[in-house]
């Protein structure tokens, strides 16, 4: 629609620059501030006033003194939206007119927006931030859509990607590479964490920036490598050129299951001998997970995925310890102890995981059963005698916190009692001052003031 057009149709036209787009006109009235734009995926946050071609208003933020919210590039709103918003800063007010391809079509928006209406809508940018795609939503991980990629599908535990990424700390370029490897093993190739977990969202030549927070990057102990001191901020840019997904245990046959679980059970031990265990347990996991609900093996392929599943358990658990993951710990015993009520370490592990959480008497039991069945265990021996004196500790503790309450109630009794003698004790002697002031003898306080 032209300028020409707009006045005809009596919408309001502005000297402010004009953007042209298929079925866009965008006029900006107000300059914005900084050199950044909106991404997509970026919580975008705005005033605006929407009209009809013949000035009727049917809506507005600025009404109802509520700034609306939405995310960039998601189809949450209208595409002419999606389309002007990406193109604004911080601070920018620009009115765009948009025919109702890029609208609310041949339908509408009844009652307010008749079919096939072009309309007019003033929006203000105040702020836009980046997805946060932490679990908690921490502010860890932040990414910003640069370019949206292909398709749908995602890269899976155990993918095989390869990108591009480009890796800052302040304005200093530290990394900067193409890379192949498989999804769960970058810290092998000197990647946080924080940038696998992102790749894990990302589609198919999509290109974005990331910012990760200390406990998503190098950590504490920073990276000498890069030259990164400890609890830094990273940003990297990052392009997933392309993935080949793992297989999923629903896509694998009951031969294939046994075969990937015996090699992944190799890499795990590997993982654990060098103190990779957070990449350990994501090994054992895979086992886990291929072999836990199957049910299609012969009575000889059923012994093997037992073995697996039970190693895979019990190293599990070995792992959660030395990660001082306590409750994940005692999770994956009890499930080992499901397989093998009576396994020498499942039952050590646990008693482990329980003394480790205070629950001192659970540990004893799980320490005295595993001498029970093996005499010989020097290591339970050892623990079940720190068992047996931390329960005692703790019932000399318990002892002396008991008697400090029973004192304190005996103390409380006999408070009352003394109250009572006193209160007595003063109304008696009030009573006698009466009378002996009555016959003539004055209170010593008095004679003393008259003399």
């Amino acid at each position: 629609m032209t300028a020409e057009e707009m006045k005809a149709e009596g919408a309001p036209v502005e000297a402010e620059p004009i953007t042209y787009l298929a079925f866009l006109l965008q006029v900006i009235k107000k300059e914005g501030t900084g050199t950044e734009f909106p991404m997509i995926g970026d919580k975008v946050s705005v005033h605006y006033t929407g009209w009809l071609l013949d000035g009727t208003k049917f809506d507005s933020s600025l009404d109802r003194k509520d700034k609306f919210s939405f995310d960039l590039g998601k189809g949450e709103v209208i595409k002419a939206w999606d389309i002007a918003v990406a193109t604004m800063k911080v601070g920018e007010i620009c009115r765009i007119t948009c025919k109702s391809e890029y609208a609310y079509g041949s339908a509408g928006s009844p009652p307010k927006i008749p079919p096939n209406a072009t309309l007019i809508f003033e929006i203000e940018l105040f702020e836009f931030k980046g997805e946060d795609i932490t679990e908690d939503e921490d502010g860890g991980i932040i990414r910003r859509i640069r370019v949206k990629g292909e398709g749908y599908s995602k890269p899976n535990e155990g993918a095989l990607v390869e990108i591009h990424l480009e890796g800052r700390h302040g304005d200093r370029v530290f990394d900067k590479r193409e890379l192949r490897f498989e999804i769960g093993e970058g810290e092998n190739y000197d990647l946080p964490p924080g940038l696998e977990q992102v790749i894990q969202k990302m589609e198919r030549s999509e290109e974005s920036v990331v910012y990760l927070k200390p406990s998503y990057g190098f950590g504490s102990a920073g990276k000498e490598k890069f030259q990164i001191p400890p609890n830094a901020e990273l940003q990297y840019e990052v392009k997933l050129k392309s993935f080949e997904k793992a297989k999923e245990s629903w896509e694998m046959n009951t031969e294939e299951k046994l075969e990937q679980s015996s090699i992944v059970k190799e890499r795990g031990t590997q993982y654990f001998k060098e103190g990779k265990y957070k990449q350990a347990t994501l090994q054992y996991k895979k086992i886990v997970s291929w072999l836990e609900h199957e049910t299609g093996f012969s009575e000889e392929d059923d012994a093997k995925a037992k073995s697996l599943r039970l190693a895979a358990l019990l190293n599990l658990a070995m792992c959660h310890l030395k990660l001082k993951e306590y409750s994940l710990a005692l999770e994956n015993c009890s499930k080992a102890l499901e397989l093998d009520s009576s396994n020498e370490k499942g039952l050590f592990r646990r008693g482990e995981a329980h003394l480790a959480v205070n629950d001192f008497e659970l540990a004893r039991t799980d320490f005295q059963k595993v001498l029970q069945l093996y005499p010989s265990n020097k290591a339970a021996k050892v623990q079940l005698l720190a068992c047996q004196q931390k329960i005692r500790e703790q019932h000399e503790r318990e002892k002396k916190l008991y008697a400090n309450m029973f004192q304190r109630l005996a103390d409380k009794d006999s408070k009352p009692e003394a109250d009572t003698l006193q209160t007595s004790g003063s109304c008696k002697n009030d009573k006698d001052m009466k009378e002996e002031k009555q016959n003539g003898v004055e209170d010593k306080s008095q004679v003393d003031a008259e003399a």
